[in-house]
């Protein structure tokens, strides 16, 4: 029987049919004990070895009302269930060593007990041991203690600095619908002079989505080589552009900055996606050189003819109503 070994533990339910008999066996004489045995890893070998019939059950465990992520490998399992669980993620992120660590958790266990069943999951976390989280949402440990909300559509919520009397109201907020959604960004440049245009998650609308221009923009990451590779090449094609000012190349840094996911599907690095003026997306999937660059926004880009004339059509329907 092969067998694979995941990332995650799992606890194992073994129904054990031990068929004993005494002298010569027959049928109606033979003894059946039946017992439920848990297995982990020091004992599984032996226990599969040692028994001619056995049947085994394997399960994950079942998240727990709070979640706990620091260094302890037993509660790694429910960490990775808490992730991949559709609901509605509150995450608190504590120093756990810390003089009120106890009267927050304590005060966070009430607030999860008050929610439960209401569609909400609950982490606390270690911010000791939560560097990866605290770079993939974009946070600073001198924001902790903190609160940060991610819904199934990937939005997040945050709450920096928060004391013990506000995480209660804080969540009843959020619920309320009268928190803002929190968006990772990097600064927005105070220059932006390089052929290629740098856009972050806060400047995101005004230099794509609402800027009237066709757009190619660049999803990368600081640590692909492709994506260096792919620098100068862009440059060129931007320069190209220059005196067309219909027409932006642009660059994101994905792994620092939020961008709406159901609009651009990144999976690797670099991802390339074209914004017509008009709002046509489309993912780029050509040869990386100038030549077929330039080929693709010129064959997909909108002229300032053809936008003015979709502009008026949309006036001439709007009037009509």
């Amino acid at each position: 029987m092969a067998m694979r070994r995941g990332y995650a533990l799992f606890s194992i339910l073994v129904l054990l049919s031990l068929l004993a008999s005494s002298g010569s066996v027959r049928s109606e004489e033979r003894e059946t004990k039946e017992f439920v045995l848990t297995l982990d890893h020091s004992n599984f070998t032996d226990t599969i070895n040692k028994h001619d019939f056995i049947v085994v059950e394997f399960y994950a465990p079942c998240i727990p009302l709070i979640t706990v992520f620091d260094k302890d490998p037993n509660n790694h399992p429910y960490v990775i269930k808490f992730f991949d669980s559709p609901n509605t993620k509150a995450m608190f992120f504590i120093d756990f060593t810390g003089e009120s660590a106890e009267t927050l958790k304590s005060k966070y266990r009430e607030v999860a007990t008050s929610n439960k069943g209401e569609g909400l999951s609950f982490l606390l976390g270690d911010a000791e041991n939560s560097q990866g989280a605290f770079q993939y949402f974009g946070l600073e440990e001198s924001q902790v203690p903190l609160i940060i909300i991610q819904t199934a559509d990937d939005k997040k919520y945050l709450k920096t600095n928060v004391e013990v009397d506000q995480i209660g109201s804080w969540i009843k907020d959020f619920k309320d619908g009268k928190v803002p959604p929190h968006k990772k960004s990097q600064p927005i440049p105070t220059e932006n002079n390089e052929p290629v245009k740098v856009v972050v998650g806060e400047s995101l609308d005004d230099m794509v989505f609402n800027s009237g221009k066709n757009v190619l923009l660049e999803f990368y990451a600081p640590w692909c080589g492709h994506c260096q590779k792919l620098v100068p090449i862009l440059d060129e094609v931007a320069v190209s552009y220059q005196n067309d000012p219909s027409v932006v190349i642009a660059k994101l840094d994905a792994t620092a900055n939020d961008f709406p996911r159901d609009t651009f599907d990144v999976k690797g690095f670099p991802t390339i996606y074209f914004r017509s003026a008009s709002g046509n997306v489309v993912l780029y999937e050509g040869d990386r050189t100038k030549e077929d660059f330039i080929s693709f926004i010129d064959k997909n880009k909108d002229t300032a003819g053809e936008t003015n004339a979709e502009e008026k059509t949309t006036e001439a329907a709007k009037d009509e109503l």
